[in-house]
């Protein structure tokens, strides 16, 4: 039974900022006080002991009971009854894959659940809930709070000077960002965001507009998770993509599973791995945390994992330091390198080696040098624990290794990566089936966009196509990237800012740096389904432009459309919304893209061939006669935005001439279950520099830590997805009721004389800056000594702009020093410590 232990609710917590605003830095564009981070007012935590299991009734419990307390039992019952089924609706949370063949009748998550509640939301957040809140009230709430307020309804505008948002007609909407960007000195002073909750046909078409406008300033959230694996894979195996499908894992006698947390991010992941489990496979986590999801799983799907009943996924444990893994590879190669020589040829795969890889002397050469005292000590792991690691790949024939952001968010964040890499090509475990790799992406379908186009760095393949199939000359110069963005709104270089979906401030590092440069620009503009912070810190003026969401049915005149998306493991399926929108007035993401195309690039058909004529087919679909991308030209577009808007086919026929691996878009992803894009890798083919897969030797990380100084890690919450806030609890953490909560260690605690559930403020160190983040409530937990973790976004604004990984300039939001000290909340307030609880002094 767990113990729980209580802290009182400081009274006036939900007045936000108003009484409690130390340090916090604001702005003024006579929009009145606006606060950019997350309000610092405390809920009263509970905590209980950490779960050591995951899913089984509790989860569906909790899941059904979100559904039905936003969407109605009615409405939520039926669109979970299409969530990842092939044909309905595909999961607008995580990318796990769904299963080629036969599917469960409940083949979605907690996760997936609360996602298609969240987005099936029957309360409405319209033009009257805009009128009764001025931004700057709406700034000293929670993000929580925020987006609990319900869908977005009607297009809004923040004029210059005003206090509160006001409705605005789709059509002028459109009228004022064409008039902002065709003002600009040049179109790099304008950037493009992406949310990898975008569909194919939208990210497809967003990257048209963007580039026939003029620019590839194309950040997107890729550039803040993945980057890193996309930099350390393509020039290592040839394709910044995973290598293996759903159907390995069954066939795995190993799976690594370094620097990610599948119970909470990924909890359909879990159901693989007990399936790989009962195979015989051994599971290997690598995490500074131990997470319930890989300890244990209760099926949800089975009557035993109803009752309880639970599976071991992790026969070993390995509690790395953060940023120790390069250390620990590197040890485990050690002693597969000591048992290759006592007994050569038994640990590495020699003719996987000479056939398919290049490098691997240096490999060696650098494995030998490397130094067991400078392993350990990195790590904080003993090397009997690295032994036992490495004897679980030496007998293993097939290793797939996955990842997620614990690795991909440090400044070695590459390296780290292409360590793996090492050890696969090492046992010849690439290119076979049950062997591979696996980056595990976060959201639905930011693999897919890439794939569309969305990135600031084409390639001139690519372009060549862009220009072949759109008779227009894309620019060739590399854009900016969203750390890259943020600094050009600072200095000036940016005025115009576009998001498609997503939490810009709230997903980014460094948040008070953010709002300066948001603040800077003459308009800023989302699109997106409920209100977030983003949309309260924001340029001279700003807009607001609901859509439709993945689960809504989408009417346009070509009929009742559907949409695309890739998975983390490279296949398209189709995604048909079902319920009826929340508003007459939403719009697709691809509508309302087309329409800020029109109006921007004064395309005006003739009349002539500017409507498709349509026949109906033997099989009862429209036949175009007329082709969207060769209509007549306009002043700066030959494209008929309006028709790609009204029928996504022609979308999706364009796709199939641009994008390699995409031939016969519109009949293979109607296929049940879509189709897999091909994967060189998977069939050993390396389409590298070296025309092999590519050893790389990477140097154990030096750190520099001063005293009294820990390394903290931004962590998501079980109640949350990226920056979507569902509740307030943590439950398998053992976290209730609270947010701003700090994981440490019990030995860091008593060094520093600090106590359970005591008030401290953070302060984060780099090139000789400090950033400050306070009130945040001691939880001890069982992270390595040296070591902490707080929650994202609240974290944020303790991650430097500056620190980026090195290739893939990704945010550093994985390894912040920092120093911990006792806060004293300022202003009307302060805390005592009564009993292990929190007291309220007035």
């Amino acid at each position: 039974m767990s113990q729980e232990t209580t802290g009182t609710k400081p009274q006036g917590a939900e007045r936000g900022t108003h009484d409690l605003e130390p340090g916090h830095m604001s702005i003024d564009h006579s929009h009145g006080k606006v606060v950019a981070e997350t309000p610092d007012s405390l809920n009263g935590l509970k905590v209980a002991n950490p779960e050591h299991k995951a899913a089984g009734l509790p989860a569906v419990l909790r899941a059904t009971q979100y559904v039905w307390s936003k969407a109605g039992v009615v409405r939520g019952t039926y669109a979970l009854s299409f969530l990842n089924q092939k044909g309905g609706i595909d999961c607008m949370s995580c990318a796990w894959p769904d299963p080629d063949g036969d599917r469960s009748f409940a083949e979605f998550c907690e996760n997936g659940a609360k996602a298609i509640g969240h987005e099936a939301d029957t309360r409405k957040c319209g033009p009257e809930f805009f009128a009764a809140h001025s931004v700057a009230e709406l700034s000293t709430r929670s993000d929580y709070w925020l987006e609990q307020q319900g869908r977005l309804t009607h297009p809004m505008v923040l004029r210059t000077g005003a206090t509160h948002y006001e409705p605005i007609s789709w059509d002028d909407a459109f009228g004022l960002m064409a008039s902002e960007l065709n003002k600009l000195a040049t179109p790099d002073a304008a950037s493009f965001y992406t949310s990898g909750r975008a569909s194919n046909e939208a990210a497809f078409l967003y990257q048209l507009f963007v580039r026939q406008f003029g620019t590839n300033n194309l950040p997107d959230c890729s550039n803040m998770c993945h980057e890193s694996s996309g930099s350390a894979l393509t020039p290592t195996i040839g394709i910044g993509k995973g290598t293996v499908t759903l159907e390995d894992f069954t066939m795995a006698d190993a799976i690594f599973i370094l620097g990610q947390n599948p119970g909470t991010n990924h909890p359909r992941m879990l159901t693989t791995l007990e399936q790989a489990k009962k195979k015989g496979c051994t599971i290997v986590a690598i995490n500074p945390l131990p997470e319930a999801g890989l300890l244990g799983f209760m099926n949800p799907q089975k009557p035993l994992g109803m009752l309880g009943k639970s599976t071991k996924l992790a026969d070993l444990f390995l509690p790395v330091k953060i940023n120790g893994d390069v250390a620990l590879l590197k040890g485990i190669m050690k002693e597969m390198l000591e048992d290759e020589r006592r007994a050569p040829g038994t640990v590495f795969d020699w003719n996987f080696i000479r056939d398919h890889t290049h490098g691997v002397e240096e490999l060696i050469a650098n494995i030998e040098a490397s130094s067991w005292e400078k392993i350990v000590e990195d790590c904080a792991l003993s090397r009997a624990q690295i032994r036992a690691a490495a004897e679980v790949a030496i007998r293993s024939q097939r290793i797939i290794a996955c990842w997620a952001m614990g690795l991909t968010q440090h400044q070695n964040a590459v390296e780290t990566i292409q360590e793996i890499v090492n050890l696969l090509l090492l046992r010849g475990s690439m290119g076979k089936p049950g062997a591979g790799a696996c980056p595990v992406r976060g959201h639905s379908n930011v693999q897919g966009d890439r794939t569309m186009g969305i990135w600031e760095r084409p390639g001139k393949e690519f372009l060549d196509s862009l220009q072949k199939n759109f008779d227009f000359e894309p620019p060739r110069h590399h854009g900016l990237d969203v750390v890259e963005s943020i600094k050009a709104m600072h200095d000036g270089r940016l005025k115009v800012f576009i998001q498609l979906g997503g939490n810009f401030l709230s997903a980014t590092p460094d948040t008070r740096y953010v709002q300066e440069g948001l603040s800077k620009l003459d308009l800023t503009v989302r699109i997106g389904t409920k209100l977030n912070r983003t949309d309260l810190i924001t340029g001279k003026q700003a807009l607001i432009l609901p859509c439709l969401g993945r689960s809504e049915i989408d009417r346009r005149p070509g009929g009742e459309q559907f949409v695309s998306s890739e998975n983390s493991m490279g296949v398209v399926q189709s995604s048909k919304g079902r319920l009826e929108p929340a508003s007459d007035e939403l719009r697709s993401e691809v509508a309302i893209i087309g329409g800020i195309a029109q109006a921007t690039l004064d395309y005006a058909p003739d009349s002539v061939g500017s409507t498709p004529r349509t026949d109906a087919s033997a099989s009862g679909k429209a036949v175009r006669s007329a082709d969207p991308t060769k209509v007549n030209r306009g002043t700066r577009s030959n494209v008929a935005w309006s028709e790609f808007s009204d029928d996504y086919d022609h979308i999706r026929d364009a796709i199939a001439r641009t994008i390699k691996g995409c031939e016969n878009y519109n009949q293979q992803v109607r296929k049940p279950g879509g189709f897999y894009l091909p994967n060189h890798a998977r069939n050993n083919e390396y389409v590298t520099a070296t025309g092999k897969a590519n050893f790389t030797v990477n140097p154990i990380p030096e750190r520099h830590i001063e005293p009294g100084q820990l390394i903290l890690m931004t962590i998501r919450s079980h109640d949350q997805f990226n920056t979507t806030i569902y509740g307030l609890h943590d439950r398998y953490r053992g976290i209730h009721n609270e947010r701003r909560v700090i994981f440490m260690n019990k030995d860091d605690m008593a060094e520093r004389r600090l106590e359970t559930k005591q008030t401290v403020n953070i302060t984060s160190h780099f090139n000789g800056q400090t950033r400050h983040a306070p009130h945040f409530i001691i939880v001890p937990y069982q992270i390595p000594k040296g070591c902490c973790a707080v929650y994202f976004p609240e974290g944020n604004l303790l991650v430097p702009i500056g620190s980026v990984a090195a290739r893939s300039n990704t945010p550093v939001s994985k390894y912040v020093k920092v120093t911990v000290e006792p806060a004293r909340i300022e202003g009307k307030f302060d805390y005592e410590r009564v009993d292990g609880a929190l007291k309220v002094n007035e």
